[in-house]
């Protein structure tokens, strides 16, 4: 079979997963060829209205982050997510975030303390996309073939041939490729030809979602807007997104275990229920995007040269808007490995630690996500007959809802642990050592330097982000001067990874993680090794980071 190739890495799907992927090959210097059925700039559906702060610390290393960060929301529009017996009703409850004009200085919120450089940020899809797409497309090594359909592939040793058609013309032409992603949504035509299976739950529950537009409904609203509006009423509750911040809404009615399908209920009647507003109420249907919450990831994330990530490789109830941020950290934790080895300096068995690493987290995720799922469904079937009424026992119905709305979804919207406390064990490229690393919850974590977790972000003295300072494969933190890292250096310059020394000693204020002299991080963040020395083998360690052996190398000084 032929190793010439019409591209290194064939990306099915543009969305947002395929095309920050693209981003980063690009970045690394590795060709790139994304497909999308789509015409180039169609608007693409009103699904994802978060950008989580994992995601914006990537995006700012991609360049990004500046762009999407002065799109969506009006800059001074409410972030907060509030609880009101309907959109235009009794205030039951409000979670404060700030506008994205005070995101970087805000210090009164619960999730305004985080340590990071970049805080979360609501954007819906429509705006997000958009960004991404003409970013990638200016970018060197980037080619996007819009009307494009996968038919199927073969693959050998060497790479995969893909048969593909223009979907204007009809034609049908192959492009072969060293390896192929796909990023290609739920009914990923990837994932079926490769082999893998979706397992889990496949309806937790059903969601008659409508994007509408409604001048008028902003003006109805008493008090402070919000970016997300919690309708809770014994007729209908429902959740409703600011799009635009004017007139646009994204209407998700929660359905039911009795209400079987979108049409069991009139759309109409409860969205009129959800937003409060009366038969004369005039607002518009922009569309239908009705959809099925699922707890499903595969089995597989990758055959051979074939990878699947995103909702190609698990499905669930997006909260804590951990739909397509997941999908984002599959797709930087690919292209890096990729771009490790297309670069020649790492072997082809580093590609294992994509599955390793990132299945086990995405079936973790599922079930933060799903139980919060079963705790929403329950709260909804629970709303008091009286929580309307102007009597003392219907502001004590009141009052009590609002207490336990917020202290259930303040973790998922305030989701500091699913951003930063999730870590990497059994990756045959991380050196474990013997502390466990610490537990999370959705809305809590422990900053630790236990290979696998999140380097502990802090500002440098400088006043970077310490991540700014990170290079594009691994960087070598060095908190004492006295340790002569010179070996480790010159063990990686030979092997050629790509390695850069970070000198730390006279960093102020530190995290009272650091508690080593030696901190190996990679450029997506987590920390692979750490040591108060050098490894007395240290070709071993350099060999497992260029994903050459899996067994963790010695922890024995090197002898003076």
């Amino acid at each position: 079979m032929t190793t010439s190739y019409d591209t290194q890495v064939l990306i099915a799907g543009a969305g947002p997963v395929g095309l920050t992927m693209a981003i980063d090959l690009s970045g690394r210097g590795i060709p790139v060829t994304v497909i999308e059925q789509r015409r180039y700039a169609e608007p693409p559906p009103v699904k994802c209205n978060h950008v989580s702060s994992r995601t914006m610390e990537q995006f700012r290393r991609l360049g990004v982050a500046h762009k999407l960060r002065a799109a969506g929301l009006p800059e001074d529009y409410p972030n907060d997510v509030v609880f009101r017996t309907s959109m235009t009703g009794i205030e039951l409850t409000r979670i404060p975030i700030p506008c994205r004009r005070d995101r970087y200085t805000a210090t009164d919120g619960p999730d305004t303390w985080w340590p990071t450089a970049e805080p979360p940020h609501r954007i819906n899809q429509i705006y997000l996309e958009p960004i991404l797409l003409h970013h990638a497309a200016a970018l060197p090594g980037v080619t996007l073939r819009n009307r494009t359909e996968l038919l199927r592939f073969e693959q050998d040793a060497d790479g995969v041939q893909v048969w593909l058609r223009d979907l204007d013309t009809g034609a049908e032409f192959t492009l072969r490729t060293r390896y192929l992603i796909g990023a290609d949504g739920g009914s990923s035509t990837v994932r079926k030809q490769m082999g893998a299976q979706l397992e889990g739950t496949p309806v937790i529950q059903r969601v008659q979602s409508t994007h509408i537009r409604a001048p008028g409904l902003r003006a109805l609203m008493p008090g402070k807007p919000a970016w997300c509006y919690y309708s809770v009423n014994p007729r209908r509750c429902g959740t409703v997104f600011a799009i635009d911040g004017q007139e646009s809404w994204l209407v998700h009615n929660h359905l039911n275990a009795e209400e079987p399908d979108f049409d069991s209920v009139d759309r109409d009647a409860s969205i009129r229920h959800i937003l409060g507003v009366g038969d004369d109420f005039e607002y518009t249907v922009i569309s239908k995007e009705d959809w099925v919450g699922r707890r499903l990831v595969a089995n597989r994330f990758r055959n051979g040269n074939v990878f699947i990530a995103g909702d190609a490789a698990h499905l669930w109830v997006p909260y804590a808007g951990y739909g397509m941020n997941a999908g984002i950290a599959d797709g930087l934790n690919l292209t890096w490995l990729l771009a490790a080895h297309l670069q020649g300096w790492a072997d082809a068995s580093i590609l294992d630690a994509y599955e390793a690493e990132r299945q086990p987290i995405t079936e973790q995720v599922s079930h933060f996500v799903m139980n919060h799922a079963q705790k929403m469904i329950k709260a909804r079937r629970a709303v008091p007959p009286n929580l309307e009424a102007a009597d003392d026992a219907g502001a004590a119905a009141r009052a009590l809802i609002g207490q336990e709305a917020y202290e259930l979804n303040v973790q998922q919207f305030c989701c500091a642990g699913l951003n930063y406390g999730y870590f990497y064990q059994g990756s045959p490229i991380i050196a474990a050592d013997s502390e466990t690393p610490p537990s999370y919850t959705m809305g809590s974590f422990t900053p630790s330097t236990v290979p696998g977790c999140r380097v502990p972000h802090f500002r440098l003295a400088d006043g970077r982000s310490l991540y700014d300072a990170f290079g594009p494969g691994y960087t070598l933190l060095r908190l004492d001067a006295r340790v002569d890292v010179t070996p480790l250096l010159d063990a990686a310059h030979a092997r050629g990874m790509p390695v850069e020394l970070l000198d730390l000693q006279d960093q102020p204020d530190l995290p009272g993680a650091y508690r080593h002299a030696l901190v190996l991080c990679r450029s997506d963040q987590h920390v692979v090794w750490r040591g108060q020395v050098l490894p007395g083998d240290l070709q071993a360690l350099v060999a497992m980071l260029c994903g050459v052996r899996r067994t963790v190398p010695s922890r024995q000084p090197v002898a003076a």
